[in-house]
């Protein structure tokens, strides 16, 4: 986990996964389109994003094709948020409860 935390601490690396998130399956040319920096650079968060297995990488032919995984995301959602939301909804359950008990009453 600690290594998709890294990944998704810079900004540059986040905003490669939006774009696969708007469009799966893309070649390195694709992702550099209107980036800031140089293929190179590109080329190395997306190592770092595979190393954290959020991005995977698919051959067709002669074509790298990247793609998003979200389950490492998922996981993070389960450990750190999920058990914080159950919480919250739980409450909201029983408040809409109790009202509803006071609208027949």
């Amino acid at each position: 986990m600690d290594k998709v935390f890294k990944a998704l601490a810079d900004s540059s690396r986040r905003e490669l996964l939006d774009r696969l998130y708007q469009s799966n399956g893309q070649t390195l040319t694709e992702l550099c389109e209107g980036l800031q920096m140089t293929r190179q650079a590109v080329t190395k968060h997306l190592k770092l994003l595979q190393g954290a297995n959020l991005v995977v990488c698919v051959w067709r032919g002669r074509e790298k094709l990247h793609y998003l995984n979200p389950i490492p995301i998922a996981e993070i959602y389960e450990r750190w948020i999920g058990k914080y939301e159950r919480g919250r909804i739980h409450a909201l359950t029983e408040l809409k409860r109790t009202l509803e008990e006071k609208d027949d009453g």
